[in-house]
């Protein structure tokens, strides 16, 4: 792995374990093993290196999101691959934790990338949620955007529940609430988390 690409691997991993003012240049040297010089070399400073790690890790997310998403299966079953793909639930969504970094919020260019792929997940699950409107395969009154937001909702709502409480079961049985209230809405019955 190149030196820039550590410094941006380094910074990610501080980013998601201490925040924005928690992860110092230092640190990220440290970690990276890189001295000040290559830092500096690579990257303006830490606004720019982090901005580079959160856009990393948004399109990580992305990615992940759209192994599960994609495909031509059933809307509910492409919902549920989501929901229940593998995450390390107790470290929380690496994306959504920066919601919460008060140094993020309050720079537009660190919180555009948040932004962006908050939304496009929320754009993603509601063209799928309206694909299974379209062919029958959700019935009643389901709204696309709405339900979307519930899907992204649960999930960050499901990783703060796990860790405040040292486990991940409250972000499976958030996930099974949900998958249980899609499925009055389909023929199929959601399966239990193991």
């Amino acid at each position: 792995m190149s030196t820039h690409d550590r410094l941006i691997e380094a910074t990610r991993d501080l980013l998601w374990e201490r925040g924005y003012v928690g992860t110092s240049p230092k640190a990220i040297q440290q970690r990276a093993e890189a001295g000040q010089g290559s830092m500096y070399h690579h990257f303006a400073g830490k606004p720019a290196l982090a901005l580079a790690a959160i856009r990393r890790t948004a399109e990580e997310m992305r990615a992940a999101a759209e192994s599960a998403l994609g495909g031509s299966g059933p809307a509910y079953a492409r919902i549920e691959a989501y929901l229940r793909r593998e995450r390390d639930v107790l470290r929380g969504c690496p994306v959504g934790r920066l919601t919460m970094d008060p140094d993020v919020i309050a720079d537009a260019e660190l919180l555009a990338p948040v932004e962006e792929t908050l939304a496009w997940l929320r754009d993603r699950l509601a063209g799928i949620v309206q694909e299974g409107l379209d062919c029958g395969e959700f019935t009643g009154p389901l709204d696309p955007r709405d339900t979307a937001a519930a899907i992204v909702a649960t999930v960050q709502g499901g990783y703060v529940l796990a860790r405040a409480s040292g486990s991940p079961a409250p972000f499976d049985t958030a996930v099974n609430g949900l998958l249980t209230l899609l499925a009055a809405r389909t023929d199929r019955t959601p399966r239990t988390a193991a």
